[in-house]
């Protein structure tokens, strides 16, 4: 990430944080379908990411097209808009993190919403035909949104439905899977959390889980939510991914490298 977009992201955020409850899952919702809307506007968005245009005339841009979204929404519309970003897309980026942040900020204490993206982004993995149904450029983006509302239902929260109704709505030529983890990522960061996607050749039980999480947390200084994978091929030990981070102490890993060592 460049220097210029890590500063606008920092202000976006400062912003959305300072709105505190005004930034309810209706203004989430508004910021996600805003940035939408931005998009598909390339005259607007060009406006919008122009650095030598006025900040001010931006302001007046943002509250004439948006005069329907609330004032939260259009608070962080202006924050976005004034700042510096390295590039158009990264200034959607932008409004797409402040979007998932002000969802996730709504959720009660007990709702886990990175779990209940990862069991969304498992059961498109194992389902090729919803997965092109909501990969697919030909499919109209309404659709897609519809298709997460009825998959999900009453089967999660209503903030993680929002956030996954918008994302495949606006994909931005990213793929189901980097998608969730990406949201994963931000909604997590929200909580002051990390995400660890564990995989293991079998179950884990709930004290290795926690035992798991607890090791990790001590590691890089935050709690951390376990993402559980069970795959067989590894054969035993355990391969441990947060973020680019990767730590693989499976069997299937040593005995691939063994390979090679002999082979060389």
């Amino acid at each position: 990430m460049r220097s210029a977009t890590r500063e606008a992201l920092a202000s976006t955020r400062a912003v959305l944080g300072d709105l505190g409850s005004r930034a309810d899952l209706a203004a989430g919702a508004e910021i996600l379908a805003s940035g939408r809307a931005i998009a598909g506007a390339p005259q607007l968005l060009g406006l919008l990411s122009d650095p030598t245009a006025d900040p001010a005339g931006k302001k007046v841009v943002i509250d004439r097209v948006f005069a329907g979204q609330s004032e939260a929404t259009r608070a962080v519309l202006t924050a976005v808009a004034g700042s510096r970003w390295s590039s158009q897309q990264d200034l959607l980026a932008g409004i797409e993190d402040a979007g998932i942040r002000a969802v996730a900020a709504t959720a009660d204490p007990g709702t886990s919403i990175e779990s209940e993206l990862f069991a969304f982004e498992t059961a498109v993995r194992s389902d090729a035909d919803l997965e092109l149904a909501l990969g697919t450029k030909l499919g109209s983006p309404s659709q897609k949104g519809a298709l997460v509302e009825r998959l999900l239902g009453a089967k999660a929260s209503q903030q993680t439905v929002t956030i996954l109704s918008a994302l495949v709505q606006q994909p931005r030529g990213r793929r189901i899977g980097e998608l969730v983890r990406e949201a994963s990522r931000i909604v997590a960061d929200q909580a002051g959390k990390l995400v660890a996607t564990v995989t293991t050749a079998t179950p884990l039980d709930a004290g290795q889980s926690a035992r798991v999480a607890r090791g990790l947390g001590e590691r890089y200084g935050k709690d951390v939510s376990i993402n559980h994978v069970v795959d067989p091929s590894v054969v035993g030990g355990v391969r441990v991914q947060i973020g680019g981070d990767v730590i693989d102490g499976t069997v299937s890993t040593r005995l691939a490298e063994l390979r090679l060592q002999l082979a060389g």
